[in-house]
């Protein structure tokens, strides 16, 4: 895995932070003007018109980093101001030491007065030990960076933001660009934290390589080729019969549609064979709407019975619904041996009445998630990766936990991060086009926590292609935009 797409908790970060310097003998303060560097760096690249900066330092080495940036914009003739949360005689270590570089070269320190006023402000106040509710002169700070006209430049993480996480502790600085160090910060990727970090740079501050090893990730930060490195080249040779046969079953009474949006999105992504098995009558009308997949009486049981031996895998969910006829063709399908993909309404139906089996791949959204696991929708977003973790252990499935910055765990607890996707994509039927997608690699011999990665990297770069800075699109247009992502 590249050192780029490594996630690590805050205390991991911290293990690599001493490697650097008792391991590798860094002394800490110069990791602390790398960092401060890189940070200038990244100013004068996205702010090239700016020409004052006010630096806001915190108590801890996440504040040196601020004293590190504010003398570089000093020394290269900016107006720099200094806002400090402690005493600069108070700080020790390497914070003190960036300190008395600033205030030994005439640089000035002010307390928190109100109102903000610069081209760009370098939030250096928490860093990634934070584990509680912000304080109340911190937050007021806060509120003044948000509040202000500049440019937010966070360091390491944005203030107030858990790194762990990625939800706000209270008051968190909303910044335009963070710049993360060492080590990538899991909780940047997910959640409500691209609320916070704006473009989420990332720098190793040239540290050794093997200041990694041995020092395993807590979590994957999936890349664009994700379906190179898990899709099977296709032969020459190849026919739709080695391609996979999905089964979808859903499309209860005012659902139709979810199965259409299912079905296509498979035939997209290369499945050789699709069958729709949903309510008698919707089999009849839409067929002619899809013609390409087979459509198929779902409330006559043996029907179903014969189409599900017919399939590699099947997928249930889509606009299932609750009735009667849900629950009994949910039954029947989740018990057959072949590979599941369950969505939607087959999510609920799972919460309600649970099942055993194995070989399946869940994919709920926090509203669904905290059904599975009988907590409250906030308490999923609180903790994703340990909400996505406890799913995929109780029904040892392979689970993927819909939102910004999804998350798929496997039941022995490896996580991918997605960081692809845009607010664009929040509209109905997505996660239909999900279902289809993950059901489509599953039947084309993709292994399951793999197939899962790629589906949903495929799924977001297309929801990516399709946007092209628009308000919002339909499913269908990201099921359009699907050739011009799949390689």
């Amino acid at each position: 895995m590249d050192i780029d797409n490594r996630l690590y908790r805050a205390e991991q970060v911290g293990e690599l932070d001493r490697r650097a310097i008792e391991d590798h003998g860094i002394e800490g303060f110069e990791l602390m003007q790398r960092a401060g560097a890189a940070v200038f760096r990244t100013i004068r690249a996205r702010y090239p018109e700016a020409r004052s900066f006010v630096a806001c330092c915190g108590g801890g080495n996440n504040g040196g980093d601020g004293y590190v940036v504010a003398s570089l914009a000093r020394n290269a003739g900016f107006r720099v101001r200094v806002i400090a949360m402690k005493n600069p005689e108070e700080l020790g270590g390497d914070a003190r030491r960036a300190a008395d570089a600033w205030i030994d070269g005439g640089g000035p320190v002010s307390d928190p007065d109100g109102e903000i006023e610069a081209d760009v402000i370098v939030d250096a106040l928490l860093g990634t030990g934070l584990d509680r509710e912000v304080r109340d002169d911190y937050a007021a700070l806060i509120e003044s960076i948000d509040a202000s006209d500049a440019a937010v430049v966070a360091v390491d993480v944005p203030s107030g933001l858990h790194a762990d996480t990625g939800m706000p502790l209270g008051a968190a600085v909303r910044a335009d660009v963070t710049v993360s160090f060492i080590g990538r910060k899991r909780g940047l990727e997910t959640g409500r934290a691209p609320d916070f970090t704006g473009t989420l740079l990332f720098d190793d501050l040239d540290v050794p390589d093997t200041v990694y090893r041995d020092l395993e990730p807590d979590a994957e930060r999936l890349s664009k080729d994700a379906l190179e490195r898990f899709l099977p080249a296709r032969a020459r040779s190849t026919h739709k019969g080695a391609l996979g046969h999905l089964l979808v079953c859903g499309g209860d009474y005012n659902m139709p549609g979810a199965t259409m949006l299912a079905a296509r999105a498979a035939l997209m992504t290369g499945s050789g064979l699709v069958s729709v098995a949903t309510r008698r009558e919707h089999s009849i009308s839409l067929a002619g709407s899809l013609p390409e997949a087979m459509w198929a009486d779902g409330e006559d049981g043996d029907t179903l019975d014969a189409l599900a031996a017919r399939a590699d895998v099947i997928a249930v969910g889509p606009g299932l619904g609750t009735s009667d006829w849900s629950h009994e063709a949910w039954r029947q399908l989740l018990d057959c041996d072949r590979p599941v993909v369950l969505d939607a309404d087959g999510l609920n139906l799972l919460a309600e009445r649970g099942f055993d089996r194995e070989n399946w791949i869940l994919t709920p959204h926090p509203g669904e998630a905290a059904r599975l696991l009988a907590v409250t929708t906030a308490e999923v977003q609180r903790d994703r990766f340990g909400a996505a973790r406890a799913i995929a252990a109780r029904f040892n499935a392979v689970v993927v936990l819909k939102g910004v910055g999804s998350l798929i765990a496997s039941p022995g607890g490896r996580v991918g991060v997605c960081p692809f996707g845009n607010p664009a994509m929040a509209t109905a039927g997505m996660g239909d086009a999900l279902t289809g997608i993950i059901g489509s690699l599953v039947g084309q011999g993709v292994e399951l926590f793999d197939t899962a990665c790629a589906g949903v990297v495929l799924h977001a770069r297309a929801g990516d292609a399709a946007a092209e800075n628009r308000q919002a699109i339909l499913a269908g247009e990201l099921i359009d935009a699907l050739p011009r992502v799949l390689p």
